[in-house]
């Protein structure tokens, strides 16, 4: 179905939409204009809508808002569409969909009418960069292309002007991925390791979510695996035309280094040299990583030339081991993405030998700190907390059987934590906020949480 027989098809219809955020606001504008009847269920209350309270209702879409928002799904609604932050499963969702509605999502129906290619990108670390990474290469290739999902702007509002020569790139995160039942033509996975298991109902249920982006695939289709993280690498049972990457085995097909240059193997043989890493200005070996895996996924799309180019010239994404500024000696970097312990270690180990002064700490996404505290005491060289892990982090790093003596100085709130890091540094230490936790303890997101911490540096 194209998006015009789509729109033809819902006009009459009765919808629910669930959460007027982000994502879901230009869907909702999309129905309203189709001429679906929609109800919007959210949370907050018109003063904290803000200016999306006036907008929906100039297009006549009803609103149930408050704490019981979710109690008054319309017996005569016949699609729901979910934000990814509310799981399938909930009561109201459950009646809804025993009384006949569809469950979906606005990037389900993405996918169910997007004209375009779509290559998809998920992982517990490094999507973003990774997406990002694909978004530059095939750009600078010629191609039109639309970034979008877990990062940019909801897609579905673009789904009008996309046409099947366009690209759209398309990182998807595990609640997105939850529901899934359709996957694109090529799919990345970064790596999987513990996260978000505050919403999972366990691990593996984030396992199957993220299993998702290529459990649908056909043997036309392509998924681009971590071969050095156990899950990623056992995922390649599955699928159906898996390609591997590893930044610490030789393969024998796949993409792997050889010295200083990433190679494509096959059959144990170099069948070219794609890239020198020491091009790459993004550091770290995670970075490299996700080159292998943005090579991957454009191998046959563009050519070398294109991604040496982007190594060159690709500075990154802001809040991943960001440079801020340099100040009596000391550089401060923006590491708020990390909000799980692998993420924090990628970026400690990007450093080399040097220990930093570590800022981590924020909301408990009930993820263990053991090994956590392995790689700090290895890694850093006086660790400031703040948050409400800030106790279990000082646990797990005390518990080390590594543990010397490191210093560790806990906060009462954000801004503290920044100016003692300050105070502790001396010239030619690197201070890095990588909080190895989510935000939502003390910010909206990630974002604010890096914003604010610049913003304070950048006032010293």
């Amino acid at each position: 179905m194209d998006f015009r027989d789509w729109k033809k098809k819902i006009k009459g219809q009765n919808v629910a939409v669930i959460g007027i955020g982000v994502s879901n606001l230009p869907l909702i504008r999309i129905l309203a204009e189709a001429g679906a009847h929609v109800t919007a269920h959210d949370k907050r209350n018109p003063d904290q809508l803000e200016d999306a309270y006036g907008e929906l209702q100039k297009l006549g879409v009803k609103m149930v808002l408050g704490e019981h928002y979710l109690d008054a799904i319309d017996a005569e609604v016949s699609v729901v569409y979910k934000t990814p932050g509310i799981r399938y499963d909930v009561p109201a969702l459950q009646k809804a969909a025993d009384r006949g509605a569809r469950i979906t999502s606005e990037m389900e129906l993405f996918f169910e009418l997007c004209p375009a290619k779509i290559i998809a990108v998920t992982g517990s670390d490094g999507k973003t960069t990774t997406t990002s990474l694909i978004h530059d290469m095939l750009k600078r290739a010629g191609y039109t292309c639309y970034l979008g999902g877990n990062i940019g702007h909801p897609l579905v509002e673009e789904l009008a002007g996309m046409t099947e020569q366009d690209i759209a790139i398309v990182e998807l995160s595990s609640f997105q991925l939850h529901t899934m039942r359709q996957s694109p033509g090529i799919s990345v996975v970064t790596n999987v390791t513990p996260n978000h298991l505050d919403w999972h109902t366990d691990f593996q249920e984030y396992v199957d979510a993220k299993k998702a982006i290529f459990a649908h695939q056909d043997e036309r289709s392509k998924v681009v695996l971590n071969y050095d993280n156990e899950i990623t690498c056992n995922f390649g049972k599955e699928a159906k035309n898996p390609v591997y990457f590893s930044s610490k085995e030789a393969l024998e097909n796949g993409y792997c280094l050889q010295g200083n240059h990433i190679v494509l193997m096959k059959d144990g043989e170099v069948d070219r040299e794609v890239l020198d890493i020491t091009d790459i200005y993004i550091p770290g070996m995670h970075n490299v990583e996700n080159y292998m895996a943005a090579i991957a996924a454009t191998d046959a799309l563009i050519s070398d030339a294109v991604v040496q180019e982007t190594a060159r010239e690709f500075h990154g994404v802001p809040h991943r081991i960001e440079f801020v500024r340099e100040l009596d000696g000391v550089k401060y970097y923006n590491d708020s993405i990390a909000s799980s312990p692998a993420r924090t270690t990628a970026g400690l180990v990007s450093f080399g030998e040097q220990k930093v002064i570590l800022i981590a700490g924020g909301y408990d996404k009930k993820i263990p700190f053991e090994e956590f505290g392995t790689v700090v005491n290895d890694h850093v060289k006086k660790l400031v907390l703040v948050g409400l892990t800030s106790e279990k982090i000082e646990t797990a790093v005390r518990s080390a059987k590594n543990y010397a003596g490191l210093p560790i100085h806990r906060c009462n709130g954000f801004q503290e934590a920044v100016e003692t890091a300050r105070e502790l540094a001396e010239p030619g230490d690197i201070v890095i906020l990588s909080p190895a936790c989510a935000s939502f303890d003390l910010f909206k997101n990630f974002e604010v949480r890096g914003d604010t911490f610049k913003e304070i540096v950048n006032g010293f």
